[in-house]
């Protein structure tokens, strides 16, 4: 075996992350899709089958999961708070582990980043700050300018924790394996994080150590549903997605990491640059993060099965996630694992709509025949 057919084979070592032991170091990275069952926006037998082709993956993180119709941004994405939804996931789950896999659930809540035609009684989304982002949005007339957010009181940030908590419960009914807090992209978490979007002059804005507060206040809260190995948080340090801003992101998300560090978690999942675009988007140095944090490491931004390799080789992460090539690939694994040629992702059905661009990516073998 050559030297880099040995590097290779790191991609498909067994990896314990946490109390989750995985099968390989390829992560299945959130995809939202906007294919929930419409009205109730619980996961529905089109979701089992894209995630259950899907399996080989050494983990999946599932799409973005609103913790409550509050927390939804975008239309037909499947939520966590309902009855119907919690049975949706646990149909998703148990086709995952069926076929040998393990799934967390992204738990997510999108603050500002939403319409009122989203939000419950068409009332205004919430945030850190009553600042608008500069972004737009997904409603049933296609895209849109977000809505001006409120800025949240005080008094009301126990109950946007307890939506945390509750959503933790429902995953843990629903069968996942763990959770991952969506930290990034310029959602509720992130806007607390950035002084871009949280100027309060309480005990959540200010300094860094305020900022950071809810984010680690929401881990210690949701650690105690799955326990610290089954919890992990994404983040996207320099990304500019949703308008997402800071002053100094270096001092930020060490701060943040060292602290999220001694709270125990299993994993942080930093998206390297921004997100969809360029891996040195803002002058960013990773390693201090990789090297602040006790726990796993998930790479992730644009990765090539070169770049993967490199990765894990150096060991500047311990998993690498992969996001687009998923969506065309549902055997990415095993493509991987042969270096065999990929499929083309078909951007024009990312979001919406049925089967077509979902659920019918040729797998190898039918390439073949």
């Amino acid at each position: 075996m050559s030297r880099s057919d040995d590097q290779a084979a790191l991609l498909f070592e067994p990896f314990q992350l946490g109390d989750i032991a995985l099968s390989n170091r390829v992560v299945m990275a959130p995809l939202t899709r906007n294919r929930a069952t419409r009205g109730s926006d619980a996961p529905n037998a089109l979701n089992v089958e894209y995630y259950r082709q899907r399996a080989g993956a050494g983990l999946i993180i599932s799409e973005g999961t609103q913790i409550s119709q509050q927390g939804q941004g975008y239309v037909w994405t499947p939520g966590i708070y309902s009855s119907e939804q919690i049975a949706g996931w646990k149909a998703v789950t148990d086709a995952v582990h069926a076929e040998g896999g393990k799934i967390i659930a992204q738990i997510w809540h999108v603050g500002r980043v939403s319409h009122v035609s989203l939000q419950p009684g068409n009332q205004a989304p919430i945030a850190p700050s009553a600042i608008p982002a500069n972004t737009k949005t997904y409603i049933e007339n296609g895209f849109t300018e977000v809505s001006q957010p409120r800025e949240l009181a005080l008094e009301e940030i126990p109950g946007i924790i307890g939506d945390y908590v509750k959503a933790a419960e429902n995953a843990k009914a629903a069968g996942f394996d763990g959770i991952e807090l969506h930290g990034a992209h310029g959602y509720l978490l992130d806007q607390f994080l950035r002084d871009g979007s949280n100027t309060r002059n309480d005990i959540y804005g200010g300094p860094i150590e305020n900022r950071v507060r809810l984010v680690l206040e929401v881990v210690d809260a949701v650690s105690k549903v799955f326990g610290k190995g089954r919890v992990g948080i994404r983040i996207s340090p320099v990304s500019p997605a949703n308008d997402a801003r800071d002053s100094n992101p270096q001092a930020l998300f060490l701060h943040l990491v060292e602290k999220l560090s001694e709270a125990g978690i299993a994993f942080i999942h930093v998206v390297e640059g921004a997100t969809r675009d360029a891996r040195d988007y803002l002058e960013f140095d990773y390693a201090p993060l990789r090297k602040a944090f006790k726990g796993a490491y998930i790479a992730n931004n644009s990765l090539t099965r070169e770049l993967a390799i490199e990765a894990l080789a150096e060991k500047r992460a311990d998993l690498v996630a992969f996001g687009r090539l998923f969506i065309a690939n549902p055997d990415l694994v095993e493509r991987l694992r042969r270096d065999a040629p990929l499929n083309t992702p078909d951007v024009a059905t990312f979001y919406g709509g049925d089967a077509k661009g979902y659920i019918d990516y040729p797998f190898l073998t039918e390439k073949a025949a």
